[in-house]
């Protein structure tokens, strides 16, 4: 069994949807004991699409955008959801809005050389430096050190963010999911037949993939 991720590293539902996911895959897990444990792929999805490169004020993005920056009152159901699957966030240390296209195609280079378990793990240090340590994702040596971190060679990491050519490709993927009607993330396909849009939790996953079990599996539409 397959499940698709469509995600961006700067949307907290999507940090939310992992911790969702990963309850529902343990649950699975432990129902179907003799069943090998599905494979979890994650593809790009931008919140910001024309955000510059080089990123903007967190606080000026807050107040363009919803006209305040109190994250106390802006994230109060995120907060809360959050607690629910035992994540901290650290919103009010977010000094800057990132572009995402550079994250993303590290993430596609981590699954291109070390499949979804390298993948995985950077998608965890990017959720983690982002919304607990507030690290700025337009800084390339701090996307460098989380990708090291997560387990990706120098030759990748540079290659990651420095072709512009698979940044295009990410930003291609990007608008494949919006053509495909994906207007918010997370977004999971399970067995290129079942999805769940949203944050749902572990019940609404368990669900899709128990009906998705019962069909055969479809290629994953959004792929180029």
């Amino acid at each position: 069994m397959r499940i698709d991720v469509v995600s961006d590293v700067v949307c907290p539902w999507c940090f939310i949807g992992k911790r969702q996911l990963e309850a529902a895959l343990s649950a699975w897990g432990a129902a179907h004991p003799d069943s090998p444990r599905p494979e979890v792929v994650w593809h790009p999805f931008q919140l910001n699409p024309v955000m510059p490169a080089e990123g903007v004020s967190r606080d000026d993005f807050l107040r363009s955008k919803f006209g305040s920056a109190d994250t106390g009152r802006l994230y109060g159901n995120v907060r809360a959801a959050a607690r629910e699957v035992s994540l901290d966030l650290a919103l009010e240390r977010i000094a800057r809005q990132p572009s995402t296209l550079r994250p993303h195609a590290l993430m596609s280079v981590a699954l291109q050389a070390g499949g979804e378990a390298l993948q995985s793990a950077l998608a965890e240090g990017l959720f983690r430096a982002y919304f607990q340590e507030g690290q700025d994702l337009t800084d390339p040596a701090a996307l460098s050190a989380i990708a090291q971190a997560a387990g990706m060679s120098a030759a990748d990491i540079a290659r990651a963010l420095s072709d512009e050519a698979l940044q295009g490709s990410v930003a291609e993927a990007d608008q494949r999911a919006r053509d495909a009607g994906i207007g918010g993330v997370p977004f999971f396909v399970i067995n290129g037949r079942v999805a769940v849009n949203g944050a749902q939790g572990e019940d609404a996953l368990m669900r899709a993939l128990e009906r998705a079990s019962a069909l055969p599996e479809a290629p994953f539409a959004l792929l180029g």
